[in-house]
Order: structure tokens, then sequence, then C-alpha cells
């Protein structure tokens, strides 16, 4: 019984590593059961037999993907109370990852549409603590939506790809840009402001 359990989790494994290189290589879109029966050396009832569905698939697939490439710690920054020197670190470490994280995560963006809702929904969620934590402290003389957009922006991994990848920008460098920024985004006036500050002739 043991042994056989031992192979049932083995094959299972196999599977769920065989799909994670598949979504890294090729993105989710394009990985087909035949391509993971293949890859794991399993037919294609096998894999439908420890995955009877795309999100039981995919939720194996996306835990054991974050236990090898783990996010940075939201509640790490949210230990370090001046919000430049949170954001700073925060950025940081989140570029240091997206070096590791950037081959399956532009591909997970890019093939969203195709993916179970849970994926999307998880993403958002996680972005939106992350932009909390780090607009704690900022006191925005402009809009809070702006300084929200640009701290999301910020953190994205297709910014690091973008500037760092494409750009040829080393990540400290990218790091300074995005902190002047969401600097300008919390000094700058709302356009509403600057509106109320014009008189008529």
């Amino acid at each position: 019984m043991r042994a056989r359990q031992e192979s049932v989790e083995q094959t299972r494994l196999r599977i769920t590593l065989a799909t994670m290189r598949l979504h890294e290589r090729v993105g989710p879109a394009a990985t087909t059961v035949s391509a993971i029966a293949d890859e794991a050396g399993v037919t294609r009832l096998t894999v439908y037999r420890h995955f009877p569905d795309d999100e039981a698939l995919v939720k194996a697939c996306s835990g054991h993907w974050r236990t090898l490439h783990p996010r940075p710690d939201v509640d790490a920054w949210s230990r370090i109370a001046d919000p430049v020197q949170r954001l700073r670190v925060a950025l940081a470490e989140t570029y240091a990852w997206a070096r590791t994280a950037a081959a399956m995560m532009t591909k997970i963006y890019r093939d969203l549409d195709a993916m179970p809702a849970f994926v999307g929904e998880f993403l958002a969620q996680d972005e939106r603590s992350r932009v909390a934590a780090l607009a704690t402290g900022f006191r925005a003389r402009g809009s809070v939506r702006r300084l929200q957009a640009v701290l999301a922006h910020a953190l994205h991994i297709r910014t690091w790809e973008s500037l760092c990848v494409d750009g040829g920008l080393a990540d400290d460098e990218t790091v300074e840009l995005m902190v002047a920024a969401v600097l300008a985004a919390v000094q700058a006036p709302t356009a509403a402001t600057d509106a109320s500050r014009v008189r008529p002739a």
C-alpha cells in the first residue's frame, strides 16, 4: 500500500513538473494534455486520472512553482516604517525575484485569458495587497489613485522586463527610477487642484 501511494505521488509530481516546464517554455495557452503526457512520460488517461480538469492541474502547478520561486514577503515590507526606504527594499527584492520568475510570469500574464479565473483573481488580490503595503505612510498631495497606479506599475514584472531586459538598465537603476516616479506621483497636485488655482482674467 505504501509503495503504491508513493508511486501515485511520484506520478502526480511528474505531471505537475511537466506542466510547469511547458508553461514556462511555451505558455499555458499552448500547453495541451497530450504535450503534458509526453513531457511526463505518461498517457493522457493518466493525466486525467490525477487531474480531472484544468483548474486542478493549474493549482498543483502554480502551487509547486511558488514554493520554488517565493515572492518577497509583504509583511516584512510592512515592518519598515519609512515609506521611501520600504519602497526601495520592496522594489529591489521584487526585481531580484523577477530575474528568476520572468520566464514563467510573462507567459502567465500573456495567456491569462486562457487560464482558470482563479489565477487572475489571485494575481489581482496579490497586487492590491502589495500596493496597499507600499502606499502606507505616503501623504499624497495629488491623487491617491495615481499613487496606487504608479506603485502597481513599478511592481509589475513587465515593467522590470521593459526597463532591465529590453532597456538594458541595472536593477538598482530601475529601483531609483521607479522611486522617483512614485515620489512625483505623491508630490504632484491633481488636475482639479491645478484648475482651482487658475483664476479667470
